[in-house]
C-alpha cells in the first residue's frame, strides 16, 4: 500500500516531462503526473489530441487527516498540478484504501470529470479500476477509485525486460477486449498507456483512468477508437521490444533509432513472435504502418481483438526446475578439521591413518566400576518396584470411596441457555428498499425454521452488492432480544457459502439501531465464511441487538451474478 506505483491513481504521467507547476514537487511516477500540454507524447502528439488549455486554477488547500463525507480521509497527496490533486485516501467504513481525485467545483474540468466519472462507473466491467463514487459537495468535486496495492505497472514491469510471448499475448488479449467492451458504452481511454495497465498478482490485467484520465488532462479526440487501438499496438510494441515504438523515449523505455521509421518488432529484437509483430504493426496506423504481409489495418478495438483470436494459440513456457548444488562435505568430514593450513591455503592431510581408540573400561578399574553400577541399578529397580506395589494396593480402596462421590474441587462451566428472539429487520442504513428488491422478510430467519431464509437479491458483476454507493455499508439482519441480556453464542446458518461476514453488537444503552457505527463491539473477525457463522465468547457481552453484517455476496452460479441471505440465527447466554 505504500508504493505509489501500484496504486490505482489514475491521471496522466509526464514520460519524462518536467511538471507544469512548480507545486507539483517530486512526484512519483504513479500514474498521476503532469502531461505537457504541448503534446511531446508521440501517441498523443501523432493522434492531434491535445490537452484543453486550464486557466490559472489553484488546487484545493487539503491536508492529510482531512475528511470528505466524514468517510474518506486523506493520508498522502501523491499529485498537486494543473488546479487538481490526487491523494491516498482510507474509506473509513469499509476499513479499505481507495484513491481521490479533487477540483475545485469553478474548475473548467469540474464538468466533465464529474460527467466521465459517473458514466465509467456505469460500466462496471472489472477489467477496469472502478470508480466507486462521484461527488459534488462544499465546492469540491472528488472521484473515489480502487487503490490496488496487490498490482504493479506496466511500466515497472517492462523494466524488467521484454515479455514473453505469451505474456504478451496476454496483454494484447485482455487490453482490447476490455477495451472492445468499453467503446460499445461509447467510452474511450484517450490515454492508454504503460502507467494505465496494471498487472496483478494472479496475472490479470488492469486499466485504470477510463474517460476520467482524458477529462482531468482535457484530451478530445474526433477518432477515438483508432486513438485506442493504436494506443493498445504501441503497448504489445514496448512488451515485445521492451522499446517504445515513436523516436523520443517515454516512460522509462528507449525511442526507436530516429530516421529510420516505424520498423517491425521482430526486426527490432531478435526472437519475436511473428503472429504478435505483425499484429503491433496492424493496429499502429500512423505514418501508413502495416504488416510486412499488407494485411489491412486494426481500427477499432472490436477489430483488433478479432485479430487476435485468429492467431494460433501461444502456450506458455515450461517451467524450469534448477539443479541443486552437488553436496560439499565439511571440513570436519573430510578429516581437515583442527589440521594446520598448508601454504597454499588448504588443510593438510595426515600421512598416517588414524588410530582407532580402544574399547572403553576394558581394564581391571573399568571391570569393577561396571559390577559395581550394575548391582546399583539392581537394587533400585527392586526398591522402586515395591513402593510402587505398596502404593497402589493402598490407593485402591481410596478410588473406590472416591469414585462414588463427585469431584468438589473441579466446577463445570454451565452450558449456554437458549435466548428467545424478539424479532429481526434487514439491516439498510443507506437505502430504505430491500437489498436487490427482494421481498424476502427477515424473520425468516429466526422462525426456528431452517427450510425459510431471508435472501437477497441478484447483483451482476460484483459481489458487494452491486459496487452500489448506497449499499456501502452492506447488509444483514438486525436481532433484537427484546432486552438486555448476556449473551455468549451467536450460531447463523447461511444460505450459502462464501459471504464475507462478522457479528457485531451495540451498546446496552442503545434503541432501535439503524446505522453501522450503532454497533462498536465487534464479537467476531470480518472473513469469508463456511455455510455457518459460529461465535463463541470466553466473557458475555451485555446487549440486546445484534447483527450479522455482510460485506461481500457469494456466487449463485450463474457466471457473474451473486446472492446470499441467512437462513437461521440463534443466540444463546
Amino acid at each position: 500500500m505504500a508504493e505509489r506505483s501500484t496504486a490505482a491513481v489514475d491521471v496522466a504521467d509526464t514520460s519524462g516531462e518536467k511538471p507544469l507547476t512548480a507545486q507539483a514537487g517530486q512526484a512519483t511516477n504513479d500514474g498521476a503526473e503532469a502531461e505537457s500540454v504541448t503534446g511531446t507524447d508521440q501517441d498523443t502528439a501523432r493522434t492531434g489530441d491535445q490537452p484543453a488549455a486550464v486557466a490559472d486554477t489553484k488546487p484545493p488547500e487539503l491536508h492529510s487527516g482531512h475528511k470528505l463525507a466524514r468517510r474518506y480521509r486523506l493520508e498522502e497527496c501523491v499529485t498537486r498540478l494543473d488546479g487538481f490533486s490526487s491523494w491516498r485516501a482510507v474509506d473509513e467504513k469499509l476499513r479499505r484504501a481507495v484513491g481521490v481525485h479533487i477540483l475545485p467545483a469553478d474548475h473548467p474540468r469540474a464538468r466533465p470529470v464529474l460527467s466521465a466519472a459517473r458514466s465509467a462507473a456505469l460500466l462496471g466491467d472489472p477489467r477496469f479500476v472502478q470508480v466507486l463514487d462521484a461527488v459534488e459537495e462544499n465546492d469540491l468535486v472528488y472521484v473515489v477509485h480502487e487503490w490496488l496495492p496487490d498490482a504493479t505497472e506496466l511500466t515497472a514491469v517492462l523494466a524488467g525486460g521484454p515479455l514473453e510471448p505469451h505474456d504478451a499475448y496476454q496483454l494484447v488479449s485482455q487490453v482490447s477486449q476490455a477495451m472492445a467492451a468499453a467503446h460499445r458504452e461509447g467510452l474511450s481511454h484517450l490515454r492508454l498507456n504503460p502507467g494505465s495497465v496494471l498487472r496483478t498478482e494472479s496475472g490479470q490485467y488492469r486499466i485504470r483512468g477510463l474517460a476520467v484520465m482524458a477529462a482531468l488532462r482535457g484530451i478530445t479526440s474526433e477518432h477515438p477508437q483508432r486513438t485506442d487501438t493504436e494506443a493498445i499496438g504501441a503497448l504489445l510494441y514496448a512488451a515485445l521490444t521492451q522499446r517504445w515504438p515513436y523516436e523520443s523515449d517515454a516512460y522509462g523505455l528507449s525511442g526507436l533509432p530516429k530516421d529510420v521509421g516505424m520498423i517491425p518488432p521482430d526486426q527490432v529484437r531478435a526472437g519475436v513472435h511473428r503472429g504478435l509483430s505483425e499484429l503491433a504493426m496492424r493496429a499502429l496506423v500512423n505514418d501508413g504502418a502495416t504488416a510486412s504481409r499488407q494485411e489491412p489495418a486494426c481500427t477499432t478495438p472490436e477489430e483488433l481483438a478479432k485479430a487476435v483470436t485468429a492467431i494460433p494459440r501461444i502456450r506458455p513456457p515450461e517451467p524450469s526446475f534448477a539443479s541443486p548444488p552437488p553436496y560439499q562435505r565439511t571440513g570436519f568430514q573430510q578429516g581437515a578439521y583442527g589440521q594446520p593450513p598448508s601454504r597454499n591455503g588448504g588443510a593438510t592431510v595426515r600421512a598416517g591413518a588414524v588410530p582407532t581408540p580402544p574399547p572403553p573400561l576394558q581394564s581391571r578399574t573399568g571391570r569393577a566400576l561396571k559390577w559395581c553400577v550394575s548391582g546399583l541399578l539392581i537394587a533400585a529397580l527392586g526398591l522402586g518396584s515395591w513402593q510402587l506395589a505398596d502404593t497402589l494396593l493402598q490407593g485402591e480402596g481410596q478410588d473406590n470411596q472416591e469414585s462414588t462421590q463427585p469431584e468438589s474441587g473441579k466446577q463445570k462451566k454451565p452450558a449456554p441457555k437458549p435466548i428467545t428472539i424478539d424479532s429481526a429487520t434487514e439491516f439498510s442504513p443507506l437505502s430504505g428498499s430491500p437489498v436487490g428488491g427482494r421481498q424476502s422478510p427477515a424473520s425468516n430467519a429466526v422462525d426456528g425454521d431452517p427450510g425459510t431464509a431471508w435472501i437477497t437479491g441478484q447483483f451482476r458483476g460484483w459481489a458487494n452488492f452491486g459496487n452500489l454507493s448506497s449499499r456501502a455499508d452492506g447488509s444483514g439482519i438486525v436481532v433484537d432480544l427484546g432486552s438486555v441480556k448476556d449473551v455468549s453464542e451467536v450460531q447463523a446458518s447461511m444460505y450459502r457459502a462464501g459471504h464475507t461476514a462478522e457479528v457485531l453488537a451495540a451498546d446496552p444503552d442503545t434503541s432501535n439501531p439503524t446505522t453501522l457505527s450503532a454497533f462498536p463491539k465487534r464479537l467476531s473477525k470480518l472473513e469469508k465464511a463456511g455455510s455457518t457463522l459460529s461465535v463463541k465468547l470466553d466473557k458475555p457481552v451485555k446487549t440486546r441487538y445484534l447483527l450479522v453484517h455482510i460485506t461481500e455476496l457469494p456466487s449463485d452460479g450463474s457466471g457473474d451474478g451473486y446472492r446470499g441471505g441467512i437462513s437461521e440465527i440463534k443466540v444463546s447466554g
